[in-house]
């Protein structure tokens, strides 16, 4: 299902984090704080949390609370924290995913706000505004659950990024709970990836319609916008991991060097909205900064060079 070019780089860049050997751990933990930071605001925000990245930052470092915030939004920011930590844990255990698990994931996203709910199996039906699926009746969570738990299990063989990707989407079209089933099924994807030794992966608030529109798609049995949707967020967080811990002795070739697809286009036979529609479907290797896209030359000479071999 992933994107040809989109899954031989995620190969590659696999293998040159997993080359690196043991981390340095000064990079390691300010690559954990970064990402612990921008992973609970991006998740809550996706959600509709009106606290900002820096607010997220103050509330983890200083416990102050925020100004003008509701105390359930400040509760949001310490759960989700408390169940990245237990996610981390697991995360280092060979014990199999369980159900059990992710009720206690969904418990400590939820204590404080709604201790009735926590770690619950939902008894009431929900509809999800906007979207066109209706999840099971409440008194099908359970066996629908155990279904998801075993095709899990049956799964384990599948390529890790496709895997964490369905798996997040089965889960949030069962809808097993009441509230924060993105925020669990995000911390169940991630779980399965960081198993496989793949950096956390962080869903952009930025990308929530797209967010939204490839889930959609997956509720209508097409999955592939999803898991190349999902793919490019591991991408990235690869790209971060390695250009944080990649010793760098020498300055890069030019070849290798960020440039805004401003810049690009004028050594390609495309215009610029092209270019940004390949990097969206992570057809060419590229990182988005603020909002505008950044790709490299090697990158540029590697599409060209796959259209010619591929045709497409």
């Amino acid at each position: 299902m992933l994107e040809p070019r989109l899954l031989k780089r995620l190969d590659t860049k696999k293998r040159q984090l997993d080359a690196l050997g043991p981390l340095p751990s000064a990079a390691v933990n300010r690559l954990k704080e970064q990402i612990l930071v921008e992973w609970i605001y991006n998740s809550n925000a996706i959600e509709g949390s009106t606290i900002t990245l820096h607010e997220t930052k103050l509330i983890l470092e200083t416990g102050l609370t925020i100004g003008g915030k509701s105390l359930r939004e400040h509760f949001e920011v310490i759960n989700h924290r408390d169940a990245i930590e237990f996610v981390e844990v697991l995360a280092n255990t060979s014990e199999p995913l369980t159900l059990f698990h992710v009720r206690q994931m969904h418990k400590l996203v939820l204590t404080r706000i709604d201790d009735d709910s926590a770690g619950k199996y939902r008894e009431t039906q929900v509809l999800i505004a906007g979207v066109a699926h209706t999840p099971p009746e409440s008194w099908l969570v359970p066996q629908q659950m155990d279904e998801w738990g075993q095709w899990l299990a049956d799964s384990q063989g599948t390529y890790p990024v496709e895997l964490a990707a369905l798996a997040h989407h089965r889960l949030v079209a069962i809808h097993p709970f009441v509230d924060g089933n993105g925020r669990t099924a995000r911390l169940v994807m991630n779980l399965l990836l960081m198993r496989q030794g793949y950096p956390p992966t962080v869903i952009l608030r930025t990308n929530r319609q797209q967010y939204y529109r490839v889930l959609a798609e997956a509720d209508a049995g097409k999955f592939a916008p999803l898991v190349n949707f999902v793919g490019r967020a591991v991408e990235r967080s690869l790209t971060l991991y390695l250009e944080a811990c990649t010793p760098r002795l020498s300055q890069p070739e030019e070849t290798e060097t960020w440039i805004p697809l401003r810049v690009a286009v004028k050594e390609t036979p495309y215009s610029q909205e092209y270019l940004s529609l390949l990097a969206r479907l992570g057809r060419i290797e590229a990182v988005k900064r603020g909002k505008v896209w950044y790709t490299t030359r090697r990158a540029v000479t590697m599409y060209l060079e796959s259209v010619n071999r591929l045709g497409v």
